[in-house]
C-alpha cells in the first residue's frame, strides 16, 4: 500500500482522473483550469457528489512525471489538485514540477491535514465529519463552506474567525441537492454580511465536468 500521509517524497499519486474544464466554483470561477483527482478520502461527507474517489486503491498510482505531462498537453495555466482529499499525500513533488513549466496550482481541501507542497492558491473547505488543522487558517486563501443545514451559517462565521490572513476570500456555496432551499438563504445572509459571497457550482449548470 502507498504512503498516504504528508512530508515524505512521494512520485507517484493515486489518480482517479484528470480533465481540462472550467473553474465552477469559488474565486476562480469561470476560468480554465486543468483538474487533478485524486482518489483516497477519509473525511465522509455524507452529501459528496465524487463518493467513487474515497478508496484509493480503487485508482492507479501514477508517476507524477505524467501527471503532468498530461496536463502540459492542454492549454492551461492554471491546475486545480483535488480529491477526495489531497492533503493526505505529499504534492510537493508533483507541485514542483507543474511550477517548473509556469503553471499556476490551486489546491481544494477539507484542511483535515498538514499540506505539502507550495501551492499559488489554498482553498480551504472545511467540512464537520472530520475537524482542519491549525495550518488550513494560516494557510487559506480562500474559505469555501458548503451550506447543507441552517446552522452551517454560524459554522462558517466561526471558522472565518480563525482565519490568518485579513485578505482571504469567503465564499457560502449551497449542497447541490438543497439548492432550491439555501440559496435564498444564502443570499440574504450576504446580503447582511458582505464580507461574504456566493458561490454556486457553475459547472452543474453548464454541464460540463
Amino acid at each position: 500500500m502507498k504512503e498516504t500521509t504528508s512530508h515524505s517524497q512521494t512520485t507517484e499519486l493515486p489518480l482517479m482522473e484528470e480533465f481540462y474544464t472550467i473553474q465552477g466554483e469559488g474565486y476562480h470561477s469561470g476560468r480554465a483550469a486543468y483538474f487533478i483527482r485524486l482518489g483516497g478520502c477519509d473525511v465522509g461527507c455524507v452529501w459528496c457528489d465524487v463518493k467513487e474517489s474515497w478508496d484509493a486503491e480503487k485508482h492507479p498510482y501514477t508517476p507524477v512525471s505524467e501527471i503532468v505531462e498530461n496536463a502540459l498537453k492542454s492549454k492551461t495555466d492554471f491546475v486545480v489538485i483535488t480529491g477526495g482529499e489531497p492533503g493526505m499525500y505529499d504534492l510537493s513533488t508533483l507541485v514542483d514540477e507543474l511550477h517548473t513549466h509556469q503553471l499556476e496550482v490551486a489546491i481544494e481541501t477539507s484542511g483535515a491535514y498538514a499540506f505539502s507542497g507550495n501551492v499559488d492558491w489554498y482553498c480551504f473547505s472545511p467540512k464537520k465529519f472530520k475537524s482542519p488543522v491549525e495550518e488550513a487558517y494560516e494557510r487559506a486563501d480562500e474559505l469555501k463552506v458548503v451550506i447543507n443545514h441552517p446552522s452551517d451559517f454560524d459554522w462558517a462565521q466561526k471558522h472565518a474567525e480563525k482565519l490568518v490572513k485579513s485578505n482571504c476570500k469567503l465564499f457560502l456555496q449551497p449542497e447541490w441537492s438543497k439548492e432550491e432551499r439555501f440559496l435564498p438563504l444564502i443570499i440574504e445572509f450576504v446580503k447582511e454580511h458582505p464580507q461574504w459571497r456566493v458561490s454556486l457550482q457553475t459547472h452543474k449548470y453548464m454541464n460540463i465536468p
